[in-house]
């Protein structure tokens, strides 16, 4: 028997589920439906609508993933399922993808924690530090330092992380419910009076804008951002408890819960603060949901509220890294990329290396969001990036019966091969819209440099991606491993 040091099963069902809230719940409730209208100024009041359709995709992207994860339950999740049921080279780009844009915004949610902690700041009075909080330098400073203490904590082992995951979950939750139940306290006009105490501006509520279909599905495919998350569900293979039962359950669990959570949460703050004025700030400032509330929340729970959306941030970062590194594990040991990358550490059973090299990239994201002054370029590449591969994953459902019976014949969610293929079409065609028109409206829209567009900065990756597989995949000398699972 082997003593060389391996990932081991032991998340249980409730570690699980609480990876997948940690990677769903963050910047996707206190900033994007808030400041979408920077990137969609047309919306209007539709928001929530938009919001509500954007569960729609999630869910079938969602059920794909469980479909799959029932019958390949390791580490890797959409590169394990594509590279298997469909095409190696279509695995490498769906995960790279996925990778990338995960990674990347793991800078962006350390990097927009930063205003969160200045509102902290400014409801306590703390004037000076709030304004210190404002500072390039100091922002990036912090946001890094939250990368690399996180880098530090998954490295420590599971049962550190899960130690840390769980009761903030908690936490987020219970102060989650303060901004449920502020509509039964607050309206509209309190906020309208609460503004002008406080500011003295004089808000002219505007209550009907014209409705535009272009600008809906604009506003659709951003907000379905808010969805993802649940994908890193699928990188706990390796080190979940009884995961062809765990996985998918967790997956649907997270989905419906955050789905349910974001609904009640972000109809709550639309409810108090005239979509109106939310649209005009988002166009000078970054805006947050607890800072929108803290004109009319007394002293005290005001900086509640924004503690929980601090932690519902912050808690983003240690899943997301253990999802991006388990990926990079998975490539590794399939000969994609540099055997070192499979390095676990000897006492702690983690990734060492994959998780530095994460850490690395995802400080990428932190100077990238400085240095663009706009954090919404990240949003951008990482929805293009997980359309792409949760549209890979549905294809997959169609082509894994063909392409690999054996492991076709693991599947024991949604056995019904007619039911598969419903789930599956929808989704292309779903996603596929989506997609669509996120890359049509990127590449039109007005900007200074062609950097700045999502879409010219993703076909870059993907090209580099590309010729790595290539390179790689050339060196390879035992490629029937694709027709089967990873050793544990």
């Amino acid at each position: 028997m082997s003593n060389k040091p391996k990932l081991i099963r032991q998340m249980g069902l409730i570690t699980v589920v609480a990876t997948g809230v940690s990677s769903m719940v963050g910047a996707s409730i206190n900033v994007v439906p808030f400041m979408i209208y920077r990137s969609v100024p047309s919306i209007g009041p539709y928001v929530l609508w938009a919001f509500i359709s954007a569960i729609i995709p999630a869910l079938l992207a969602g059920l794909a993933y469980a479909i799959l994860s029932s019958a390949m339950p390791r580490a890797g999740g959409s590169y394990l399922y594509a590279s298997r049921g469909l095409n190696p080279y279509l695995g490498f780009i769906a995960s790279f993808s996925q990778w990338f844009g995960l990674s990347i915004v793991i800078g962006v949610i350390s990097y927009i924690s930063i205003p969160f902690l200045r509102d902290i700041a400014f409801s306590y009075e703390l004037f000076h530090l709030s304004n210190l909080l404002d500072i390039s330098l100091i922002r990036v400073f912090l946001s890094l330092s939250f990368i690399w203490f996180f880098v530090y904590l998954n490295i420590r082992g599971i049962k550190a992380y899960e130690n840390l995951l769980i009761p903030m979950v908690i936490i987020i939750f219970l102060l989650g419910s303060i901004v449920i139940l502020s509509p039964f306290f607050y309206d509209v006009s309190d906020f309208v009076y609460a503004l002008k105490e406080k500011t003295g501006e004089i808000h002219t509520i505007k209550v009907k804008s014209e409705f535009e279909w272009y600008s809906f599905f604009s506003a659709v495919a951003i907000l379905f951002s808010s969805f993802i998350g649940f994908d890193a569900i699928a990188q706990t293979g390796s080190e979940s408890l009884n995961p062809k039962r765990n996985l998918p359950l967790a997956i649907l669990i997270s989905i419906l819960g955050v789905g349910l959570f974001y609904f009640l949460f972000t109809g709550s703050v639309y409810k108090i603060v005239p979509w109106s004025y939310i649209s005009e700030q988002a166009q000078l400032r970054d805006i947050t949901a607890p800072g929108l509330l803290s004109y009319v929340l007394p002293s005290g729970i005001d900086s509640l509220i924004i503690l929980g959306a601090t932690i519902a941030l912050i808690n983003d970062i240690p899943a997301m890294l253990l999802s991006v590194s388990r990926l990079i594990f998975t490539w590794a040991k399939d000969g994609i990329m540099p055997k070192n990358l499979t390095f676990i550490h000897p006492k702690k059973n983690t990734p060492v290396v994959a998780l530095i090299f994460s850490g690395i990239v995802s400080s990428i994201g932190v100077i990238g969001s400085d240095l663009a002054g706009d954090f919404f370029l990240g949003i951008d590449i990482m929805v293009t990036s997980m359309l792409v591969n949760f549209i890979l994953m549905c294809i997959t459902i169609l082509t894994i019966r063909k392409h690999n019976p054996e492991l076709y014949l693991e599947i024991n969610i949604i056995k019904n091969r007619n039911m598969q293929l419903i789930i599956a079409w929808a989704g292309i065609v779903s996603l596929g819209l989506l997609l669509f028109i996120h890359l049509y409206k990127d590449i039109t829209k007005e900007l200074d440099a062609w950097y700045f567009h999502s879409t010219y900065v993703w076909i870059i990756v993907m090209v580099i991606a590309s010729f790595i597989f290539i390179f790689r995949w050339n060196k390879l000398t035992h490629k029937k491993r694709f027709k089967k699972l990873p050793s544990e």
